[in-house]
């Protein structure tokens, strides 16, 4: 099929290329010229496994093609998706839904055939009845039908998301539209992904739903986290029995520094604020919000009493700047918070990520970028792990523990194993296990536990 899709970003570029690796002619359209520009070159804008590669073939396949025409580019199509961004506004938290709108208005009086207009992007609910509303009020001839189809795509893991997806949800009660979207996604239903047909409003309300719950395991874990170190168990330990349950399930299940990128805090935030419109207040998902918040302070506090109470004139080594591994998204980042807090308590940051310090240098003045882990580790007087990057878990930390001025080490992934870590010379402080003595091996004769 001729397909259209609006938006160069994150989930308009997995989505454009893995469609055409589907089989379907795609045409991915974004207003920024430069962009379009690179992504002709073979450039890619975000960090993501794969995506380069993937690009490549289908654009050379004669699959995919980059345009800034989108008026051009829909005649013919027979959907367009659009995979726009949808941030919170600053004034009440709502979706900002402009661009949305104004690339279904454009996309509206450019049809010239049955069109399906799919928004991918997180929407509230009730968006698909407005776009069909705004676009019937142009007058157009045109038969089209709004469909909504959430994306699920973790960042870092989506292109195989998109290809073995969980499931794919289509929200739409137009026969000819759900035909159109079965043959578009037939490829990965026929592999056994299992298609989910509802109605546009039960569509919108999955994706909020599921990212609101993903978010809340992450929540609940990061408290039971410090009650694990209060009564003396390990969080690893709780995370795994209570994940094996399959009502539960393992994943989403780590303790760490708090949730943070380009979906969970935004959406949930939206789905406060339609709740609230609609007087249906959601209390645990407010709850989350403001406990989440506050997990940043807490490892704000960690840090400092690793230090001895004080991190004022020291030197910290950060390792990680992103919200997650994988990625160079920085949106919502913990090290937004936390590494502002550190400095304003007097510390000396000096940072290193595998992918994200160009994006993270400008949004944290004050922070020197090291260009890798261990010239970030050498006469540091502490180090935080705040991403999960395996790079980390991988270093010879006998050796950086020698190079570093303090052999303290503060791992807010729970990266490392405690005993690997003391016998490696490091005051180690991790997440959500017992507090003891986290003197390195040869400090005490307890390092062997």
């Amino acid at each position: 099929m001729r397909i259209v899709v609006v938006g160069a970003g994150y989930v308009g570029l997995v989505s454009g290329a893995c469609l055409a690796a589907l089989g379907h002619e795609v045409t991915v359209v974004d207003r920024d010229v430069a962009r379009v520009a690179a992504l002709r070159d073979g450039i890619i804008p975000i960090h993501e496994p794969g995506l380069d590669v993937l690009v490549a073939a289908q654009a050379a396949a004669g699959r995919l093609a980059f345009s800034t025409e989108l008026s051009a580019s829909v005649p013919g199509a027979e959907a367009v998706f659009l995979c726009v961004g949808t941030p919170p506004r600053p004034e009440d938290g709502h979706a900002d839904m402009r661009h949305v709108m104004e690339a279904a208005a454009e996309v509206g009086r450019s049809l010239d055939g049955f069109t399906a207009i799919v928004v991918k992007s997180t929407v509230p609910v009730g968006t698909g009845e407005e776009i069909e509303a705004r676009l019937q009020a142009l007058g157009r001839p045109a038969a089209f039908a709004v469909v909504s189809n959430p994306e699920f795509l973790r960042e870092g893991a989506a292109i195989d998301d998109f290809m073995r997806p969980d499931r794919i949800v289509v929200g739409t009660q137009d026969a000819r539209a759900l035909a159109l979207m079965e043959a578009i996604y037939r490829p990965l239903t026929e592999a056994g992904a299992p298609l989910v047909a509802t109605s546009r409003r039960g569509a919108e309300m999955i994706k909020y739903a599921a990212n609101c719950f993903l978010a809340l395991k992450i929540t609940y874990i990061n408290e039971i986290a410090n009650l694990c170190e209060e009564v003396g168990a390990d969080v690893e330990d709780v995370a795994r029995g209570i994940g094996l349950d399959p009502r539960i399930g393992e994943r989403f299940l780590k303790a760490g520094p708090g949730f943070g990128g380009s979906c969970f805090p935004k959406d949930m935030l939206a789905l406060m604020k339609t709740a609230q419109d609609h007087g249906v207040p959601l209390r645990s998902v407010e709850t989350a919000v403001a406990v989440n918040d506050a997990r940043k302070g807490e490892m704000v506090r960690k840090i400092i009493r690793a230090a001895g109470g004080s991190v004022a004139g020291k030197t910290i080594a950060i390792l990680g700047l992103t919200f997650k591994a994988g990625t160079d998204d920085m949106r919502s980042a913990a090290s937004l918070v936390i590494l502002p807090q550190l400095m304003r308590h007097g510390a000396r940051l000096r940072a290193h990520d595998p992918a994200g310090m160009a994006q993270a240098a400008p949004l944290l003045p004050g922070v020197a970028m090291a260009p890798s882990a261990m010239d970030a580790l050498a006469g540091a007087d502490l180090a935080v792990i705040l991403t999960e990057w395996p790079d980390f878990a991988a270093l010879d930390w006998r050796a950086a523990a020698a190079t570093m001025a303090a052999p303290v080490l503060v791992d807010l992934r729970n990266l490392l194993d405690p005993a690997h870590a003391r016998a490696c010379g490091l005051a180690y402080h991790s997440i959500g296990r017992p507090l003891r003595d986290a003197a390195p091996a040869a400090a005490t004769p307890l390092a062997a536990e």
